[in-house]
């Protein structure tokens, strides 16, 4: 978790019960004595702001920590987050599979259900669906559907963050504009009877890079992933939040021009998704003869060792370096990560490749080329961390405490 500045009662507004969750959270301050030092507020007043946490089931005491005098003394009580009060729903779609996920509020995923679920079937038919497997997830852990607190949701395609609505999206046909944060919360009711729960929409890139950058890289102040499957996008996370651009269209490398021909499904020529994604390899091995309709295809003929799988893909990968030594130069990241259908060995050579040879050498002595850590589940932990970032910023936990009644 990013720290943000905490607001003192010295000139600004008093420090709130939020903000002092977020030091917990975050570990800067974790006893009493400690959030009084990054406060400035006194000692009552922070106990006044604990107990509303503590009423709400957020906060729980640990074991004894450091004594904060240094006259001696008992050891001081911690504080934590406690991460067992509340669950979290979360889902990845794919052009035709699907993911989805019940977490706690630390990340770890508790259950799990994929399947076929077909974008091109329509926002309707598939968020109805989903919110199926959503009723289905919290039973399978002795939990209850009242418990869920939020849901987050990844898709293949550009989204505006203040709506959670898909902007122009070339791979999900009849979606562009929807309500999807509005249908898909009524469609965890419609299956649950438990009441209407936030929904945050994110790019399946973006929300991958969160979910790895925050569980395997989190010193990392610059961090790109990028996904190649059946199509190409990026994720980056700079100083711990998803850099998104101004309407949501940062990452879609995909669809810069690298001077082939190839028509993509964004209807342009020459992008480089045309050429080097997954479903363009499977294309070029289906017209050489070799069955292969996607990018998933592509994956299982690299794990058998395909000769011609793998030198496709070692040339895709050599066309996404290129591009890539551009964004390196541009954001200079500590770690770039290749994620996705073809994040295999070929691949990662020709990424390789290019990238040294392209790049700025400055821009790259520092850099870490990685493959996915957490695999086809890095987007619903990303997912799961955006849910419990949202609902527990500190203007909204005041706003939560308040419903609540404490």
């Amino acid at each position: 978790m990013t720290g943000r500045p905490v607001r003192t009662g010295k000139g600004g507004s008093q420090a709130s019960a939020g903000d002092l969750l977020e030091l917990v959270r975050s570990g800067r301050a974790v006893t009493r004595g400690a959030l009084q030092q990054a406060t400035g507020l006194s000692r009552a007043t922070v106990g006044q702001r604990l107990d509303r946490l503590f009423r709400a089931g957020w906060l729980r005491e640990g074991a004894g920590g450091p004594v904060d005098s240094p006259l001696g003394g008992r050891p001081a009580i911690t504080l934590e987050f406690d991460d067992a009060h509340a669950v979290v729903l979360a889902a990845d779609l794919d052009t035709r599979h699907a993911r989805a996920a019940l977490l706690t509020l630390g990340g770890e995923i508790l259950a799990e259900r994929s399947g076929t679920l077909v974008l091109e079937d329509g926002p309707e038919a598939v968020l109805a669906e989903l919110g199926r497997w959503f009723a289905e997830l919290p039973a399978k852990t002795g939990h209850r559907a009242q418990d869920v607190c939020g849901i987050g949701l990844a898709v293949p395609g550009p989204v505006d963050s203040g709506t959670g609505r898909v902007v122009q999206p070339p791979m999900m046909p009849g979606w562009d504009g929807y309500d999807i944060r509005g249908r898909l919360s009524r469609a965890f009711t419609e299956h649950t009877g438990a009441p209407a729960v936030p929904v945050l929409v994110d790019n399946d890139a973006n929300l991958m890079a969160y979910g790895e950058q925050r569980t395997a890289h989190p010193g990392c102040s610059a961090f790109v992933l990028v996904k190649v499957s059946t199509g190409i996008g990026a994720g980056v996370v700079v100083d711990g939040s998803i850099y998104r651009g101004t309407d949501g269209g940062a990452g879609d490398i995909g669809h810069i021009r690298v001077g082939a021909d190839a028509l993509c499904r964004c209807g342009s020529r020459g992008c480089l998704a045309a050429v080097a994604s997954g479903g363009a390899v499977a294309r070029r091995l289906a017209e050489a003869g070799v069955p292969a309709a996607s990018g998933s295809d592509v994956r299982h003929l690299l794990a058998a060792g395909h000769p011609e799988a793998a030198a496709l893909a070692r040339e895709a990968g050599r066309r996404v370096g290129d591009v890539l030594a551009t964004v390196v130069t541009l954001l200079n990241p500590g770690v770039l990560m290749i994620a996705g259908d073809l994040a295999g060995t070929p691949f990662l050579t020709g990424v390789r490749e290019l990238l040294y040879q392209r790049a700025l050498p400055r821009s790259t002595a520092h850099l870490d080329v990685v493959t996915s850590r957490l695999g086809e589940r890095a987007g619903l932990v990303g997912a799961g961390a955006l849910v419990v970032e949202h609902l527990y910023a500190p203007d909204r936990v005041e706003e939560r405490l308040v419903a609540l009644g404490v």
